[in-house]
């Protein structure tokens, strides 16, 4: 079975439901979802998805969050994890650049008016809107933690960004793409236009890849993929309606996003592939912040989405195909500080895990 992994963006809130529900998704099946034949992540799911093909699984990433300590894991450059930073690099500082007046891109606000039809209006936003100040170099800090330089070893892990000029998706990691460094690739993929300052690779500058797509599904429609799992942070299965006109952006938002997912994934099954979506359910949109870059409720979201995708997986009318997943250990940790080729079995991490987490469903 050649199986596609796909990870939407979401914000800071939307990373700390992704390492919930990828969690749930590997306790529930037995799949590593590092060994997806494709990996995508748009925005705060390419900083998920480029920690789990690195070598780090996702109930990893939950016990790092909630505060556990492993004294036998070092990362990438020797550091001990007790002392990495547990916020996924939702940390804000000033980008040390002079503020622009204006527009952040003359050339994306000039051709979202000359061609409206042609880009969404995140992308017509994106170019009017003010350069952002916020600097993502604790993003990049927490993909270089466990690739300093360079590529992850997977072969197909791509990561999605915007070009800011042009508002072109661009897939690094993908052959047609610009060379990046991974730390950078992930960075101009969270650059949320109007927030933060945008990520310079190469002669280009480039914003969050959430700006054409919050899930860019329909990148993997051409590779022959027999399944292809989404998990989607910013869409929701719950009927949402909100009476406080404060909601009501975030509500478009929502709705924008399960449209065009929907249509996405339409796409893909037009083509033969099985399609699996994931999404926030009402109990997820309760803990979920209206603003999607708080930094508070993180280790709640991530406990909810963990109970709530695995409910979803129960009763799900995909539990055969789910079932047929090639089969692994999505609770391997690889030093990143070893050989590229060694992925130990740590039974005392496991153990401290267990014991953490004594009692939830899994």
């Amino acid at each position: 079975m050649r199986v596609g992994l796909v990870l939407g963006a979401g914000g800071v809130q939307g990373g700390a439901w992704l390492t919930g529900g990828l969690d749930a998704l590997a306790a529930a099946t037995g799949w590593d979802p590092a060994a997806a034949d494709i990996v995508v992540g748009t925005s705060a799911g390419s900083v998920t998805a480029s920690l789990c093909v690195a070598g780090i699984p996702p109930w990893f990433m939950v016990a790092h969050s909630a505060g556990e300590t492993f004294d036998d894991v070092v990362d990438a450059r020797g550091r001990p994890q007790r002392d990495a930073d547990r916020a996924g690099g939702a940390r804000f500082h000033l980008e040390r650049a002079w503020p622009r007046i204006g527009p952040g891109s003359w050339p994306l606000a000039l051709r979202t008016l000359r061609e409206p039809r042609r880009y969404t209006p995140a992308a017509a936003f994106s170019g009017w809107a003010p350069r952002g100040l916020i600097s993502t170099e604790p993003i990049k800090e927490i993909i270089r933690s466990v690739v300093p330089e360079g590529w992850t070893e997977h072969p197909a892990h791509w990561v999605v960004a915007c070009d800011y000029a042009t508002g072109r998706r661009v897939a690094f990691g993908r052959d047609d793409a610009p060379p990046a460094d991974l730390a950078d690739a992930v960075a101009a993929s969270c650059a949320i236009p109007a927030f933060y300052h945008p990520v310079t690779i190469g002669d280009r500058s480039y914003v969050d890849g959430g700006i054409y797509s919050t899930s860019n599904l329909d990148l993997v429609r051409d590779h022959d993929l027999d399944l292809v799992i989404c998990l989607n942070p910013t869409s929701s299965l719950h009927p949402v309606r909100a009476l406080d006109p404060r909601e009501w952006p975030g509500l478009a938002f929502r709705r924008a996003s399960g449209r065009r997912l929907g249509s996405e994934a339409k796409r893909l099954r037009a083509r033969g592939t099985e399609v699996i979506l994931i999404q926030p359910l009402g109990e997820d949109l309760e803990v979920i912040s209206r603003n999607l870059m708080s930094t508070r409720n993180r280790n709640r979201v991530i406990q909810t989405a963990r109970r709530t995708v695995a409910e979803q997986l129960r009763a799900s009318g995909s539990r055969e195909l789910l079932a047929e997943l090639p089969q692994g250990d999505p609770r391997r940790v690889r030093r990143p500080s070893g050989p590229p080729s060694t992925w130990p079995r740590l039974d005392e991490i496991r153990a401290l895990v267990r014991a953490q987490f004594a009692g939830s469903p899994d």
